[in-house]
C-alpha cells in the first residue's frame, strides 16, 4: 500500500504560472527594447539578435541531447538568455565587424548556457545570471569590440563616457535613446513599457528594482555631482534600466524574502555606484549584478524569517 502513495510536506500551494509561461512574458516584454535597437541601428542589430538568439536556444539543445537529459528548450529560458546578451552587445557597423559580432554572440551564447547554466544543473541552480556571466566574460576577453559602439555610421563614445570625461550629455536623447551603446540598453522609454508589462502580468514587483534605482540615484549625488541633472543621465545612460528590471530581478538569481530583496537593491545600487563614479570604466551594472548574485545565499541567511513559534534568539 505505502508504494501507491506520494507523501510530501507542506505547503501545498499550487500556482498556474509555468516556467515557460513567465519566461515567455520577459520575452515579450523585451520586445520594445529589441524593436527600438533595431530601428535605432539598423538590420545589423536584428541579425545579431537572431543568431545570439538561435545560438542559446541550439546550445541548451545539443548539450542536453549529448548529455541524455530532458529536452528544456521549450521552457523559453534558453531564448531569453540569447535575446538579454544580445540586447548587451554593441551593434556593428559593415559587414566585416558584423561577422566579428556574431561570433561573438554564439561564443558567448554558448557560455551562458553552457558554463554558467548547464554545468551547474540547469535552469534554477545557476549561480549568476547567464546573460550577465556572458557579456562580463565577453568584456575580458573581447575589450575592444564589447566597448565599441557606432550610431550612424560614426564611432563614438556613450553618454556616460562622456560624462565620465566631465563632458555635458543630452537627457532628453537617452531618455528617448538617440545614442550610441549596446542594442537594447539606449532606450529607457521602450525598457520602461516592457518593465510596466512585466508588473502587470505580475512577473516581478518594484521592491528590488525600486530600490536599486533609488539607492543608486542618492549614491550617485552625494559622491557624484550634486545635481540632479547628472543623476538623471547617470539613471538613463547605460544598462542600469535594463539591469534593473529585467536581469536584477531574475527569480533564480535573486533573494526570496521581502528583506533580503530590499537588501539585494541597496547592495546593487551601492556597487553600481562605487564602480562607476569610482572605477576606471563608465558602466558597472553587469558587475554590480554578478558580484551581488554571489551574495544572494548570505542574504538569504540572514533575513529568513523565523518559523511561527519560534522564540528569540539562543
Amino acid at each position: 500500500m505505502s508504494g501507491l502513495l506520494n507523501v510530501s510536506s507542506s505547503p501545498h500551494v499550487r500556482s498556474k504560472d509555468t516556467t515557460s509561461k513567465i519566461m515567455m512574458y520577459v520575452f515579450i516584454a523585451l520586445m520594445p527594447a529589441s524593436l527600438f535597437g533595431i530601428y535605432n541601428f539598423g538590420i545589423n542589430a536584428l541579425i545579431v539578435i537572431a543568431v545570439t538568439v538561435g545560438a542559446a536556444v541550439a546550445a541548451e539543445y545539443l548539450y542536453e541531447k549529448a548529455m541524455h537529459k530532458t529536452c528544456t528548450v521549450g521552457d523559453w529560458s534558453a531564448a531569453v538568455t540569447g535575446l538579454l546578451l544580445a540586447l548587451n552587445l554593441p551593434c556593428p557597423y559593415g559587414t566585416e565587424n558584423l561577422i566579428r559580432m556574431c561570433l561573438l554572440g554564439i561564443l558567448g551564447s554558448a557560455f551562458a548556457i553552457i558554463v554558467v547554466k548547464q554545468l551547474f544543473g540547469g535552469l534554477g541552480q545557476n549561480f549568476m545570471n547567464p546573460a550577465l556571466g556572458a557579456r562580463c566574460f565577453l568584456l575580458i576577453s573581447f575589450t575592444g569590440r564589447m566597448t565599441t559602439f557606432t550610431y550612424d555610421g560614426v564611432t563614438g563614445a556613450t553618454p556616460l563616457a562622456l560624462l565620465k570625461a566631465g563632458e555635458s550629455v543630452n537627457v532628453l536623447d537617452m531618455v528617448i535613446g538617440r545614442i550610441p551603446g549596446t542594442i537594447g540598453e539606449t532606450s529607457v522609454i521602450a525598457i520602461v513599457i516592457g518593465a510596466i508589462f512585466l508588473i502587470w502580468m505580475d512577473v516581478i514587483d518594484l521592491r528590488i528594482p525600486g530600490t536599486y534605482i533609488v539607492t543608486f540615484a542618492v549614491f550617485a549625488f552625494i559622491f557624484g555631482q550634486h545635481n540632479l541633472g547628472y543623476v538623471c543621465a547617470e539613471l538613463a545612460g547605460g544598462g542600469l534600466m535594463l539591469g534593473a528590471f529585467f536581469m536584477a530581478t531574475d527569480y533564480v538569481t535573486s533573494p526570496i524574502t521581502k528583506k533580503g530583496q530590499i537588501l539585494y537593491g541597496i547592495l546593487l545600487g551601492c556597487l553600481t555606484g562605487l564602480f562607476r563614479i569610482f572605477g576606471g570604466s563608465a558602466e558597472g551594472v553587469s558587475y554590480a549584478i554578478i558580484f551581488s548574485n554571489l551574495l544572494v545565499p548570505l542574504i538569504e541567511r540572514i533575513t529568513i524569517p523565523k518559523a511561527f513559534g519560534k522564540g528569540g534568539e539562543k
